[in-house]
């Protein structure tokens, strides 16, 4: 495994150093650069710093997911957008709802932070996010950011965050739009909303429901189908001496059928702020949320309740001094368990405070956090980062980061009977990343080469130990490109994940991947298409049961037929691929969708 390492680490090395010297002839022609190319290509991220950065000064390696790539992708799921993305990767039990885990360089999803405009979604009892449950249609961008953040985010966020927006309401006056459409496995897709801007009040509603009869996700099962009814609103107004007020409420609700019963559903936040400008360097921001992960189950083996919520309390202040700024506040979170298991504990709190400088030397860019929680089940945890960034000359800047993350067990992890064990440790880690970034007029590239060492990691199908040392090195390259009517974006992943105990590669990760996404716009028409390729991963801690890998190929064209007016099919696993993420535990495939078409009318901008 080190031997296969450091060739990749080698390769990557090469791309590093050859690609600015590709576009060097390019980057003396470019004078300047258009707005509109570089808010597409170098788009402000909020995530990777708790302060809005443009993707080259952020020191994080990070992927933006606009509305445009949401508009034409138009995804059945959100896990659609993220699987082959750098340093993402994504398996599932079947398709259409069927629970789906996503793995952000090499760590899984109880070690990823999921927000909503801010708002932390998770089970308290899995530790995860439900991301089968979250309606794509809800949401009009997504921020990825790769590497630790416990620093600024607290438990979990070992390998990173994802971030996803709903409509801010933006556009002056009312902005209608309408969709409706349906394809393969009697689908069924309708979702309306209004959002728009009336003086300093911004304001976005939308509804949602989709519905499916869905397919077999064991070989020779019956359908397993699949709705989802979702619902946003979203009010925000600025006062007249800048002081800013919010409120949030994202709800979705349905029913799946699993492998063995079915479930009713419900996945919910809830959020309202207060921003205040104290003094002209000076703002102050009380947040105050709800999030909720609820489970009715109906199974074979006997019917169970999972209600779970978090409510929590942040406190951020912002301190500007030129091109300086510092971010400090407290957070304060309580996590609750309703359910039919008879957990040992049913609550617990946490209390943290946390502190952020972001320096500008320029060229020399400094981001420094760190955090103290004080949590009443697993105790005291200090997390911290360092990143440093150099600005080589207007198109190139290289970066260095460290920093430190860790992940309490979950409930599950610690008292679900049979499966639990109270004596867990909690998972600490440090990574180590050093990257660099070339961005033009017209297109961008990015690589990072890093390793995470992970002590007491959490894993077994059975009883639940933790693995002593485990390290994860990788290397990410993703490149974009917005030229005339072109749109392309490119990434390739390598992840190592590496037991070190026993010399295995960690369960359920592929090692490898390619993304490719291509779209051409031809007057009313656009054509596009995605080729998403990864190689095989195991399923077992021993890595003697094999999941091949796979190749997908997604094909997309819209015709905007009338003013406001477009319609867009799309053709998912066009090549009729035959592919598995993961096993149950008897050793039976959870098979996905075989090629399926979609169709839909849109009505809006």
């Amino acid at each position: 495994m080190n031997h296969r390492f450091h060739t990749t680490a080698k390769r990557a090395a090469f791309v590093m150093a050859a690609l600015p010297l590709a576009v060097h002839a390019q980057s003396n022609e470019q004078n300047s650069v258009t707005s509109s190319a570089d808010a597409d290509l170098n788009p402000v991220v909020v995530t990777a710093a708790l302060a809005p950065r443009t993707a080259n000064e952020s020191l994080s390696s990070v992927t933006v997911l606009d509305e445009a790539t949401f508009r034409r992708q138009d995804p059945v799921s959100i896990t659609d957008l993220f699987r082959g993305q750098p340093g993402v990767d994504v398996s599932s039990n079947g398709s259409f709802g069927k629970n789906s885990s996503v793995y952000i360089r090499g760590t899984g999803s109880s070690q990823n932070v999921l927000l909503i405009d801010g708002i932390r979604l998770r089970s308290v009892t899995s530790g995860g996010a439900a991301w089968s449950y979250i309606d794509p249609r809800m949401f009009d961008r997504a921020e990825i950011v790769r590497g630790p953040r416990g620093s600024l985010y607290g438990a979990d966020a070992i390998g990173g965050v994802i971030q996803l927006f709903t409509p801010d309401g933006d556009e002056e006056g009312p902005q209608p739009r309408i969709s409706v459409g349906g394809g393969s496995f009697n689908t069924q897709r309708l979702s309306a909303g209004i959002s728009g801007q009336e003086g300093g009040t911004r304001y976005s509603f939308a509804g949602s429901h989709f519905a499916t009869d869905g397919q077999p996700i064991r070989r020779d099962g019956d359908d397993k189908g699949y709705d989802n009814t979702s619902a946003l609103a979203r009010i925000s107004h600025t006062f007249d001496s800048g002081a800013e007020m919010g409120v949030l409420a994202l709800r979705a609700r349905g029913n799946n059928e699993y492998d063995g019963g079915e479930n009713d559903f419900v996945q919910q936040v809830a959020g309202v702020y207060g921003e205040l400008p104290l003094t002209d360097h000076w703002r102050s921001r009380i947040t105050l949320s709800e999030s909720r992960d609820e489970s009715d189950n109906f199974a074979d083996s006997g019917d169970s309740v999972f209600n779970t919520k978090v409510h929590t309390a942040r406190w951020e202040n912002t301190f500007t001094s030129g091109a300086h700024e510092l971010v400090a506040g407290a957070e304060y979170s309580q996590d609750k368990v309703d359910s039919s298991i008879d957990y040992d504990e049913t609550s617990r709190s946490n209390a943290a405070v946390f502190s952020q400088a972001l320096l500008d030397f320029s060229p020399v860019i400094l981001q420094a956090s760190l955090r103290f929680d004080d949590n009443e089940s697993y105790g005291e945890e200090v997390t911290g980062s360092l990143g440093v960034g150099y600005e080589l000359d207007s198109y190139h800047t290289l970066r260095a980061n460290y920093g430190t993350a860790f992940n309490a067990p979950t409930y599950n992890q610690l008292y679900y009977p049979g499966f639990g064990n109270p004596d867990l440790e909690a998972e600490t880690s440090e990574t180590l990343e050093v990257g660099v970034r070339g961005q033009y007029a017209h297109w961008f590239w990015d690589a990072a080469l890093y390793q995470t060492d992970i002590d007491n990691l959490i894993t077994g199908q059975g009883i639940q130990s933790n693995v002593p040392t485990s390290r994860i090195r990788g290397a990410e390259l993703s490149s974009g490109v917005d030229i005339a009517d072109w749109t392309l974006a490119a990434a390739l992943t390598y992840t190592d994940p590496e037991n070190r105990l026993t010399g295995q590669r960690l369960q359920n990760r592929a090692t490898q991947s390619v993304r490719f996404d291509i779209d051409r716009e031809l007057g009313d028409w656009s054509l596009g298409g995605s080729w998403i390729a990864q190689n095989h991963r195991y399923r077992d801690a021993q890595n003697d049961d094999r999941l091949s890998g796979y190749g997908l190929v997604n094909l997309r064209a819209g015709w905007q037929f009338a003013p406001l007016w477009s319609a867009r099919v799309t053709v998912e696993n066009a090549l009729d691929q035959d592919y598995i993420t993961t096993r149950s535990f008897d050793g039976a495939d959870y098979i996905n969708a075989g090629r399926a078409g979609f169709l839909s009318v849109h009505f809006g901008q």
